[in-house]
């Protein structure tokens, strides 16, 4: 286990590769142990995320409590649950929270933390960390997102500290 607020890129890459099952299928208690550690990345990156940080551990709780529900054996992995939820229609059911769009938008977080990660590994020490950030933004969330939460966060970007700064974190 990683330290409780240093992220562990080690520790992530071991959960995210033990989340794989078969060649099309996902464990999601693995999948989520790793989200919690990239959660800490999102609260390194500085306070002005602390509202991306706390919408990813919002997600991350729906997941936990269908894990742990009486509904939990189909809470195993991405295949099952979806088959379940569509199934039982429980997409139409008032007031469910589906676990299949909760992955989905992890997912789609995650794309944007993985992009940023590797471009901020391959970036030199003069690099901008907002551009670096924004470029990742807008190839990966961007295109889920309404134009007024683009702008917040691109906005929000330009709080992010520099490499070095962020690397000594």
């Amino acid at each position: 286990m990683s330290n409780e607020n240093a992220l562990d890129l080690h520790h992530v890459h071991q959960c995210f590769q033990r989340s794989l099952k078969e060649e099309d299928d996902v464990v999601i208690e693995a999948y989520i142990e790793g989200y919690n550690e990239l959660v800490k990345f999102l609260n390194l990156i500085g306070s002005v995320f602390s509202f991306v940080s706390s919408d990813v551990k919002s997600k991350i709780k729906v997941m936990e409590k269908h894990r742990e529900g009486e509904d939990a054996v189909h809470y195993d992995s991405f295949k099952k649950m979806m088959k379940y939820e569509k199934d039982t229609n429980l997409y139409d059911k008032n007031g469910f929270v589906s676990g299949s769009r909760t992955m989905l938008r992890l997912h789609r977080g995650l794309d944007f933390i993985r992009l940023f990660l590797k471009r901020l590994s391959e970036a030199d020490e003069n690099m901008n960390t907002c551009t670096t950030c924004q470029g990742s933004y807008n190839e990966t969330l961007a295109n889920f997102h309404p134009w007024y939460i683009r702008k917040a966060a691109t906005l929000a970007m330009h709080a992010l500290p520099s490499r070095p700064d962020l690397l000594k974190k």
